[in-house]
């Protein structure tokens, strides 16, 4: 088994290079998926008034 010290050391090591994203990546990578979530929330509410009015008329054709 390994020392967890020089494991600790490693992993500080390894977490010193790792590219962090600054500030304003993190903002806009946030703003990005806000807005795919809005997007995609709009286009799935369209399709599903869609298929919803198709469904009735089809439900009233077969009364």
């Amino acid at each position: 088994m390994r020392n967890p010290i020089k494991f600790i050391q490693e992993v500080k090591q390894e977490a010193f290079k790792v590219s962090w994203p600054t500030g304003k990546e993190t903002i806009q990578g946030a703003l990005m998926v806000f807005a795919m979530a809005v997007v995609m929330s709009l286009f799935f509410l369209l399709l599903d008034q869609v298929l919803k009015y198709f469904l009735e008329l089809l439900l009233k054709v077969s009364i």
